[in-house]
């Protein structure tokens, strides 16, 4: 089923609730909630009576009473034990996973804006960094690919610095990777690799080719390596031979897209 967000009126009869129940709450406590005090851990609760009564919670624990034995729950107080406000946002629900979603297809389809809003809000509800920078190091490899090979690299490296850094610092580089995938060229010709792997499944195995097999290993002469043709050897360090199984001969898998530096290879 679909969770839906409390109203503020019934995230505030909660909190009521929770402060008159003498068995689960705390009506055995002397308690003064100010009303602004009281607005303020609505807000914080995002529709979540959870988050409601984790704040309520966090607010009178973190409040030493008076001399007259109350806890005076203020706007100030509240705000101060209260860092920042609560999302509904549960890690292992549906919003996770939209969100995650909403991140990497708004990166995918080159809006920064939108990717940074999602990161944000990805951030602010207390997700994994880790997960959110695996995410886009496997979106540099399929959606960016070699339209801009810096693009794994500049992923994986945000990665790496995440992890040197920690937070809150830490998120500089992930910012960074994000806006440079979002802006970068798009292409996904790396996944011409399942089109290979198809292929396998279908037909089986192929033999490597006598002269690309290794002649050091060539134990009983059967010509292993006769006929290979070094394209360092040759003009411009290329030379048309072949490389697949005789089978697949005339196959291709790959099609250099018109976009960034495939562009150059397209050229070759």
């Amino acid at each position: 089923f679909q969770l839906h967000p409390l109203t503020e009126e019934q995230t505030g009869l909660i909190l009521d609730r929770a402060l008159s129940d003498p068995e689960r709450g705390y009506a055995t406590r002397r308690i003064l909630l100010d009303p602004e005090a009281r607005q303020h851990l609505i807000d914080v609760a995002g529709g979540d009576a959870r988050n409601a009564l984790n704040a309520l919670e966090l607010a009178v624990e973190s409040t030493s009473p008076d001399v007259n034995g109350d806890i005076h729950i203020t706007l100030d107080v509240a705000q101060e034990s209260i860092q920042r406000r609560a999302v509904l946002y549960d890690k292992d629900g549906d919003a996770h996973y939209d969100t995650i979603s909403a991140f990497i297809k708004s990166v995918r389809g080159s809006d920064p804006d939108a990717a940074l809003y999602w990161l944000a809000k990805m951030i602010y509800a207390g997700e994994d960094p880790r997960f959110i920078l695996r995410r886009l190091i496997i979106l540099a490899g399929e959606d960016i690919g070699l339209a801009d090979p810096m693009g794994i690299v500049v992923a994986a490296s945000a990665a790496q610095a995440f992890d040197f850094i920690g937070l809150p610092e830490g998120v500089y580089p992930i910012v960074e990777a994000t806006l440079y995938l979002a802006t970068a060229p798009k292409s996904n010709t790396a996944t011409s690799y399942f089109k290979a792997f198809e292929r396998i499944e279908q037909a089986g195995l192929g033999d490597v080719p006598s002269h690309l097999k290794d002649s050091s290993r060539d134990a009983v002469a059967l010509g292993h390596g006769k006929g290979y043709e070094y394209p360092h050897m040759h003009a411009d360090h290329f030379i048309p031979q072949q490389y697949l199984p005789k089978e697949l001969l005339g196959t291709y898998f790959y099609k250099p897209s018109t976009v960034g530096y495939e562009v150059q290879v397209r050229q070759r």
